[in-house]
């Protein structure tokens, strides 16, 4: 049985539980390991549902995992590696859109749903089901994730999704260009001679932008990450832009180079790995990574929030 990526359609907490809660039973009937990574109050209402037999699931809080959405397949993988039995299917459920959350985490959202199905095009047995609560999202939200996920189940029925994109449709937000800054932008460029100076830079940047000393570090040093990559596959150089914007810290990092792999960054190195590093550093340092590429060259824009 190959990846089946199902996207559950519901309304309120009641619908929640009315769809999530047999794909569980089914699981632990079947004793297939289960991850469940859904916003907190969600967990608290599948525990009381499930009674004792909530122990055999493993529970992840999606608000911390998937804040930044670049984090959720490594953890899926890191899941999937230590609980894959051969042969032996394996099932979860994962939440990664909820009310609130701003428009760039909503396209980076819709990226990795689609990326979902290149990620893991090759993991048989793997069952995930994703909910999106009807009553809460824009229509918009809610056709889109059709678009990104083969199957549909709405109440009791599953079906195939009509608007499904396949092929090369499917990674049309990897391909769309990011919106321009919406407030003043401080620019520097840099090469392999002045790393040292754009770290020094973006340090001062995230003092004057109050970030905590602990949260500066983590962006001086995601965006050394970046740079450095710039240096090492895109030209050699290439043009740091900075930024505030509703309560972040905005860093773009911009070069010459080509990538070609859209699961850049959410695949986690072999630890003995020298290379591959740069751009999973950032995703598990920040608290959003927007990534595009195409012929005319490479964005890497990293935020971290005052709070």
């Amino acid at each position: 049985m190959s990846f089946e990526h199902e996207v559950l359609i519901y309304d309120g907490l009641d619908g929640f539980l009315a769809g999530v809660l047999p794909f569980l039973r089914d699981g632990l009937e079947r004793e297939e390991p289960m991850m469940v990574a859904v916003p907190a109050e969600r967990i608290g209402a599948l525990r009381e549902a499930l009674g004792d037999a909530a122990d055999a699931v493993q529970f992840v809080d999606m608000v911390e995992l998937g804040r930044n959405p670049g984090r959720i397949i490594p953890a899926w993988r890191e899941f999937l590696s230590t609980n894959r039995r051969d042969g032996h299917p394996i099932r979860g459920i994962g939440e990664p859109v909820w009310a609130g959350r701003s428009d760039e985490e909503l396209v980076e959202c819709q990226l990795h749903e689609a990326l979902l199905n290149v990620a893991f095009a090759d993991a048989e047995g793997f069952r995930l089901l994703c909910p999106y609560d009807r009553s809460a999202l824009d229509e918009a939200v809610v056709r889109e994730a059709c678009c990104m996920h083969p199957s549909i189940v709405d109440g009791r029925r599953r079906r195939r999704s009509p608007v499904y994109r396949n092929g090369d449709e499917l990674l049309a937000p990897f391909d769309a260009p990011l919106p321009p800054p919406r407030a003043p932008v401080e620019v520097l460029a840099y090469d392999r001679r002045s790393l040292d100076d754009l770290r020094s830079v973006v340090a001062d940047r995230g003092a004057a932008a109050r970030l905590e000393a602990s949260r500066a570090a983590d962006l001086v040093l995601a965006v050394n990450e970046a740079a450095a990559n710039s240096v090492r596959h895109g030209g050699g150089n290439g043009v740091l832009r900075m930024w505030e914007d509703d309560g972040a810290l905005i860093c773009e990092v911009r070069d010459r180079g080509l990538v070609v792999d859209p699961l850049v960054g959410r695949r986690k190195p072999a630890p003995h790995q020298s290379g591959g590093w740069g751009v999973y550093i950032a995703h598990q340092l920040c608290d959003l990574v927007q990534l595009r590429s195409d012929e005319l060259g490479t964005v890497v824009r990293l935020y971290v929030r005052r709070v």
